[in-house]
């Protein structure tokens, strides 16, 4: 009986010790991972974001009217540059969909757009919005590492977009007027970003670098060029 009890004994203590010499070994594979990980981390992320539109360069008498906004969402690639990995640059994919709620009208005669300053006129909506395919590209700074997730950042950069449809709504007198797919549209939009703030919330703005419409759209009283850009203010959300 004494014989099973030394024997349980020096059985326990090999265990013990077996145990005591796994746990270097284990933790360095945990070091050598954490070091792998390390090695891939980046921040690719996708993207939400609501905004307040603006616009600039509006022609004489021209105003806004109401609440104009605006809807992004996308996925942008992150591609570090330096050996921290807090330096980077992000190239993207995304849609938008943004309101213009103003006081220049747009109807359509014969094939051609008209664009008349409301005055006097009595309504309760005009408005045109865009639907773009948008490619963001970033120049990208941050303080995370690959364990810590709330962070401060900023980004800038050149948004590109491509707007898939357009569309202009009026309602008043005498009559509602819908129009689609205005050929006075430019087609290819781009400005600049700024993205900044600390962990998810951040603070977003876009100036627009070119014209909302082609140099065909001009006031019907004065000739004048309708040489409106979008600017846009509002926050973004970054969803790893």
């Amino acid at each position: 009986m004494k014989q099973l009890i030394y024997l349980f004994f020096l059985l326990s203590i090999v265990a013990v010790s077996a145990q005591e010499n796994e746990n270097p070994l284990s933790n360095e594979i945990q070091i050598d991972s954490i070091k792998v990980v390390d090695k891939k981390y980046r921040e690719d992320q996708f993207y939400v974001s609501v905004t307040y539109n603006l616009l600039g360069n509006k022609p004489s008498g021209v105003s806004q009217s109401g609440f104009s906004s605006g809807f992004h969402f996308g996925f942008i690639r992150d591609m570090p540059l330096n050996k921290k990995r807090n330096v980077a640059l992000g190239l993207g994919l995304g849609f938008s969909t943004n309101s213009f709620n103003q006081t220049l009208f747009i109807s359509e005669d014969n094939g051609s757009y008209d664009y008349t300053v409301l005055d006097d006129v009595s309504f309760t909506k005009n408005k045109f919005t865009t639907y773009l395919v948008e490619f963001p590209i970033e120049f990208r700074w941050r303080t995370s590492t690959d364990k810590e997730f709330d962070f401060w950042r900023i980004y800038s950069g050149i948004k590109l977009g491509y707007v898939l449809y357009n569309s202009s709504k009026f309602k008043g007198s005498p009559n509602d007027i819908s129009l689609s797919n205005i050929n006075d549209f430019n087609k290819l939009q781009y400005g600049f970003t700024l993205s900044a703030g600390y962990s998810n919330v951040n603070f977003h703005f876009y100036y627009a670098l070119n014209d909302i419409f082609d140099s065909n759209a001009k006031v019907n009283s004065s000739g004048e060029h309708v040489a409106m850009n979008a600017i846009k203010i509002g926050l973004i959300f970054y969803i790893l």
